[in-house]
């Protein structure tokens, strides 16, 4: 396997950058996710590692080669795309074998792969059909395998789970997971889901506007997003982002929105201080709000009244939109709250797990740890 170093890399495509100034390192059997919106530059950058875009400026390392004059066959990589690319007229045993010959590998070796990696994926039993007999899983499994049977140094995956529905992406999500795990192989793997991000990586990059953002562990990013574009990408439902003025009142910082006031915890006071008489954005999560009712007890001081517009039961919780003056937020709550709609609400609020950002661009986290 193979550690894979992007050094200073930018990518342009006229006057428009489609990735600027990229600094990142894939140490060897990480899982990297490169996550964010549509045009970010995600998918540029997995490209150029493929050997499929060049670089505008900088160099590519694939273990200790620098790649940059490397054709895609050369570099030792696999790609999963989007699009399965199955040859139509081929069964699934000839697709998965179909590079393999073409490098003239003995006929034994190409069947021992083609075999080891349909029993790792578990598709033995359609090695015989032709890709329209598939379904979509079994094709996206079909297009994995021929990535496997390849032995590559890195894995790259572009949005292969984008064309299955809900509940089978959930499924694949956890077999490719499973798969790295028995691979012990080097993956790169774009999506523009935060949820597959955060569930599948062992590090994530976030990037916006052909830049990275933050780069970190799936939960270091999620409790310590760098500013308010990462803070409201990652994490579902997003972050409550409500304007606001920092005031010093009777010797303790408040949060002031106008419609409620909220104290600063004193652990976070320090940090916050400079803020004082300046406006911010603060943050909290769906899931840091409570129906008051049913709330730790020691959160129950720091409420606020609101009142409900949505109610989505979900099962195990239920999301409520509501309005709190001219603010709207979304609160994750218990099943046993009995509110209804139109009906005002008291929630309570851990302000243990709230976040302050810079008013102006780029709208920096203020770190509080």
């Amino acid at each position: 396997m193979a550690k894979v170093v992007l050094e200073n890399i930018s990518k342009m495509f006229g006057k428009v950058a489609a990735v600027k100034n990229c600094d990142l390192t894939v140490e060897d059997k990480e899982f990297v996710i490169l996550v964010g919106p549509s045009g970010c530059g995600k998918s540029t950058a997995l490209r150029m590692v493929a050997g499929l875009e060049e670089p505008t400026t900088g160099t590519i390392y694939i273990g200790d080669r620098a790649v940059n004059d490397l054709p895609p066959k050369d570099r030792d990589i696999a790609m999963v795309f989007q699009e399965y690319a199955l040859y139509p007229h081929m069964s699934v045993y000839k697709n998965m074998a179909f590079a393999l010959k073409l490098r003239k590998f003995p006929k034994e070796e190409i069947d021992q792969r083609v075999r080891e990696a349909s029993d790792i994926l578990g598709i033995q039993d359609l090695l015989d059909r032709k890709p329209k007999q598939l379904s979509g899983g079994q094709r996206q499994r079909v297009a994995v395998g021929r990535a496997i049977v390849r032995k590559p140094a890195v894995f790259l995956f572009d949005e292969p789970l984008s064309n299955l529905d809900a509940k089978l992406r959930v499924q694949m999500r956890a077999e490719l997971s499973k798969l790295h795990d028995r691979l012990q192989t080097t993956i790169i793997y774009v999506t523009h889901d935060q949820v597959e991000a955060m569930t599948m990586g062992t590090k994530i990059v976030v990037m916006k506007d052909a830049l990275i953002q933050q780069i970190g562990t799936p939960l270091g990013v999620y409790n310590f997003p760098v500013n308010l574009f990462v803070a409201g990408f990652i994490g579902s439902p997003v972050m409550n982002f409500i304007p606001c003025r920092v005031l010093s009142k009777d010797g303790r910082l408040m949060i002031d929105a106008e419609a409620f006031q909220l104290p600063i915890p004193e652990k976070k006071a320090p940090y916050y201080q400079a803020l004082a008489g300046s406006e911010a954005f603060f943050g909290i999560r769906p899931n840091d709000i409570y129906d008051r009712l049913f709330a730790p007890e020691h959160l129950k001081e720091n409420a606020i009244r609101a009142v409900v517009d949505v109610i989505e039961p979900l099962g195990s919780e239920i999301h409520l939109n509501v309005t709190a003056g001219k603010h709207n937020l979304v609160a994750m709550v218990d099943t046993q709250t009995n509110v209804r709609m139109h009906q005002e609400i008291e929630l309570a609020i851990d302000l243990n797990k709230m976040h302050l950002f810079e008013k102006n661009p780029p709208n920096l986290r203020i770190a509080a740890e």
